[in-house]
């Protein structure tokens, strides 16, 4: 049998995004079925919407899920219905790098996550006789049922806000992870991190978190500066108006030890070069697409700073995303500040907000 389930689907590049009534498949033997609650909005979803070929359309997008498990298949263990879970990104488990535990690097990332189906070519979502891509990051969230894989999964407890957690999965992730995995800072060190969207203010609450003593946020929108300043910055810049580098070399007296590049753009991933002291370390977790070339000078490197590619904040969601959730009850990662939900028949509104530097991380919803 299979459920009929409310979808938002991108039929032409740029969208808008329609919001359908599909149907999903029973999970497979190896397969858990979730009833999606919330699901975030990402900057990398937003970049398959506008950049989707025909050949990947229709296709449903959203991966950052929160949801209650519905069935599970006969050779699933440890989930059962009722479960409250996140959904985090796809690997195979069964690689070299998934068998030495940095499944953040699988092999198969690049088809699990953005094929489009299953990795047998397969996907679980129809309309009539139209088969719909899916299974994006493995789940395909915007969608309010979804057949993914155990390995997606993440248990919560259930008295959790369970409609804002989603963006654990991936955004929130990649921020936290950057800084308390990639960057490990040490107890009164400096960092930068250049943009305070969700990323960027994750990195901040991480960074305070790990008592970094002077936390710097390079942000040019002032609402941004200032929630930064709330959530654990120490000083916030703005970047149209000041000399970036010279002020983070004068408040940290020679540079700062670390940075967070959340941006990607050329100029930005320099000045997160150029900040650095010696020895110094800048991870870059953002994206500008697969041809985005960065000219620096190596001298930044030969004398001993470092730069650093971050996927999915070098985290593995089974263990980060529960110590996450420590940090959120004990007050250290108050993301629930700047979450924002949308109900799900409102998600071009939402992802116009976004676009508009309106909100700081959108959440769909589906009823309760």
């Amino acid at each position: 049998m299979a459920i009929t389930t409310t979808a938002a689907v991108l039929r032409a590049p740029g969208g808008p995004l329609s919001v359908e009534e599909a149907v999903v498949e029973d999970p497979r033997p190896d397969e858990v079925l979730v009833r999606i609650v919330g699901s975030g909005i990402c900057h990398t979803d937003l970049g398959l919407v506008a950049t989707a070929s025909p050949e990947q359309l229709p296709l449903i997008l959203g991966h950052e899920g929160s949801g209650v498990v519905e069935a599970v298949g006969s050779e699933v263990t440890g989930l059962v219905p009722g479960d409250h879970v996140v959904l985090s990104y796809a690997y195979c488990g069964a690689c070299d790098n998934c068998r030495r535990g940095v499944q953040m690097h699988c092999q198969s990332f690049m088809g699990l996550n953005f094929g489009g189906a299953r990795a047998d070519g397969t996907t679980a979502y129809r309309i009539g006789g139209e088969k719909l891509h899916g299974h994006f990051f493995g789940q395909s969230s915007w969608s309010q049922y979804v057949v993914t894989s155990p390995r997606n999964i993440v248990k919560v407890d259930p008295s959790l806000p369970l409609q804002i957690l989603g963006p654990l999965g991936c955004g929130i992730q990649t921020g936290a992870g950057a800084v308390l995995n990639t960057l490990d800072p040490q107890p009164g060190s400096s960092i930068v991190v250049f943009a305070a969207g969700s990323v960027g203010l994750a990195a901040v609450m991480a960074a305070k978190a790990a008592g970094c003593a002077s936390i710097i946020v390079v942000e040019p929108q002032p609402g941004r500066r200032a929630l930064a300043q709330e959530l654990g910055a120490t000083h916030a810049m703005d970047p149209t108006r000041q000399d970036v580098v010279q002020e983070i070399n004068e408040i940290t007296q020679g540079g700062a030890q670390y940075s967070v590049d959340c941006l990607g753009l050329p100029s930005v991933v320099r000045q997160a070069l150029e900040c650095l002291a010696s020895p110094g370390v800048c991870a870059s977790v953002g994206f500008q697409g697969p041809d985005n070339e960065i000219t620096f000078n190596q001298g930044h490197l030969l004398f001993g700073r470092t730069l650093v590619g971050v996927i999915e904040g070098d985290a593995d969601p089974h263990t980060f995303i529960p110590r996450m959730l420590d940090l959120f009850r004990a007050g250290q990662l108050p993301f629930d500040r700047f979450v924002q939900a949308f109900p799900i028949a409102k998600i071009n509104d939402a992802i116009e907000a976004a676009h508009q530097g309106q909100v700081i991380k959108a959440v769909v919803t589906f009823g309760d």
